[in-house]
């Protein structure tokens, strides 16, 4: 069924009834052309451009819980692409062009608000370092504009611009920028490639590698052993699990990254904000909730939950940069489990073994990228070769040199 305005205006006097399940939850089958593994957006991203794009219908996505049940439903929703280095900029940017068609392109509602994305800075160092990250942005036909105090203070009078230890000097907005609603993201991935043949397995657990030689020819699941010409990983903080099913040592660490968002207000934040002088960042939901974040917690787990020590550095945060958030009280908080690469920068290459491809490493950029990786993923394996504008993204960057270290903070996974 094609959502419109005419279908929703007809099962709105038929009562309802004729909606139809918006994908098939497939039962596997023996074997497929291409295996998927993880049911997240980047996995049904992957599954959705590979049919699309390429023609391959015979894919399946395999997911061990329900799909969106990992990090696509743990994290704050923000897209963005102002990105500073040559391998990073173009390959977000593709992102943000594929996020502002995705919504008819699946013919579903993503919810996409492309309310601008504002870096603060609190410093003459740090708008030294924003200004060239615009002017790399305009460079690549990106739009930044670099912002002063007065004009981030007629776009957010409720800031502490003053009496901060860290006075708001200025500003880098993306006004293309924004947030996408994750859960509806993927869906509308599902529906789409349920639509044109995909297979979507739910409660399907990968336990293990099936391989010949050095090809890995298809995977053990809890529901059987299932054959596959090429198999794609993209299982985010579980990346280092799944290589190591096939016996792979990946330069990824697992870390939790905390989420929270607060009790509905009245709209106060127009767009996406962060703060210079401390990693906390925020934006406003549409039911009015305050949805924020900051820093990993800084040690190595697996545990979708965090700890206390990091909920009160981000409330500090939060109360360094608008104090009249202290009042507002916490609904819920939550912690997805990002793999952390050793530059900061994500992987999408093919591994040692012939028929097995990996997605992974996406750091805090995850969701953000989740078309671009999908795209450029389907494009590895349907072409056995990288998209032009994901071929930094190799595995072996990390013994030749090639690495995209973003924020210059050296090879310490958890500082990126």
């Amino acid at each position: 069924m094609r959502y419109s305005a005419f279908s929703l205006a007809r099962e709105a006097l038929r009562g309802h009834r004729g909606w139809t399940p918006a994908w098939r939850d497939a039962q596997p089958k023996a074997r497929y052309d291409v295996v998927v593994i993880g049911g997240g957006g980047h996995g049904l991203a992957t599954a959705y451009y590979l049919a699309k794009t390429y023609g391959l219908t015979d894919v399946a996505v395999l997911e061990k819980d329900w799909i969106g049940s990992g990090n696509a439903g743990r994290n704050t929703t923000i897209i963005r692409s102002n990105y500073l280095l040559p391998g990073n900029l173009p390959f977000y940017e593709l992102s943000m062009k594929l996020w502002e068609g995705l919504e008819r392109d699946l013919n579903y509602n993503a919810m996409i608000s492309q309310r601008g994305v504002l870096n603060l800075y609190h410093s003459d160092a740090q708008r030294d370092a924003f200004a060239r990250r615009g002017n790399a942005m305009r460079m690549h036909g990106v739009d930044a504009e670099l912002l002063d105090a007065a004009a981030v203070r007629r776009m957010l009078p409720f800031l502490d611009f003053d009496a901060a230890r860290f006075p708001i000097q200025g500003g880098l907005l993306q006004p293309r920028g924004g947030t996408a609603r994750h859960d509806a993201v993927v869906w509308g991935y599902a529906r789409a490639a349920s639509a044109l043949g995909v297979d979507i397995v739910q409660n399907c657990e990968v336990v293990g590698m099936i391989r010949v030689g050095g090809r890995i020819v298809g995977v053990e699941t809890t529901r059987g052993p299932i054959r596959a010409s090429k198999v794609a990983i993209s299982v985010a903080g579980n990346s280092s699990r799944v290589g190591g099913m096939a016996g792979l040592r990946l330069p990824i660490e697992s870390h939790v990254l905390q989420a929270f968002v607060t009790e509905a207000v009245k709209p106060v934040i127009p767009g996406v904000v962060t703060f210079g002088a401390g990693h906390f960042y925020i934006s406003q939901s549409d039911k009015g909730g305050l949805v924020f974040g900051g820093d990993l917690d800084g040690y190595n787990s697996y545990a979708q939950r965090g700890n206390l020590p990091t909920v009160e550095d981000v409330c500090e945060g939060a109360m360094a940069l608008m104090p009249r958030i202290g009042r507002v009280r916490i609904l819920r908080s939550w912690g997805g489990v990002v793999d952390m690469s050793m530059d900061g920068s994500p992987i999408i290459d093919r591994t040692p073994l012939d028929g097995l491809y990996l997605n992974a490493g996406w750091c805090y950029g995850g969701f953000k990228a989740t078309p671009a990786a999908g795209a450029c993923l389907a494009h590895l394996v349907a072409c056995d070769e990288p998209h032009p504008l994901a071929r930094a993204y190799r595995l072996d960057r990390f013994a030749t040199g090639h690495t995209i270290d973003e924020k210059g903070m050296g090879p310490q996974p958890n500082l990126h």
